[in-house]
């Protein structure tokens, strides 16, 4: 993970929100006052995937599906079939 203080932030801002859409990377703004001020920026993409996956694993039931499918693919017990289309 890059780091960067929070004036050279500011100047770059445009430059380091694009780095860290078009990288996937995140990046440490530190605070050379205050070592406990620190922030991370992300992109919205990044943060959304890993809110969704931190939403999944604790769900307990969920995993258990999850765990429940990876067995029957390691097993060979799969159907393939079309995909069900919802009347939404």
């Amino acid at each position: 993970m890059e780091a960067v203080s929070y004036s050279a932030l500011r100047k770059n801002l445009k430059h380091y929100l694009q780095q860290v859409n078009d990288d996937a990377t995140t990046l440490l703004i530190t605070n050379r006052d205050n070592a406990d001020d620190t922030a991370v920026l992300m992109s919205k993409r990044d943060y959304d995937s890993m809110t969704e996956t931190l939403r999944i694993v604790s769900n307990p039931a969920l995993m258990d599906k999850l765990r429940r499918g990876q067995e029957q693919i390691a097993v060979a017990k799969t159907k393939q079939h079309e995909l069900i289309e919802s009347n939404d």
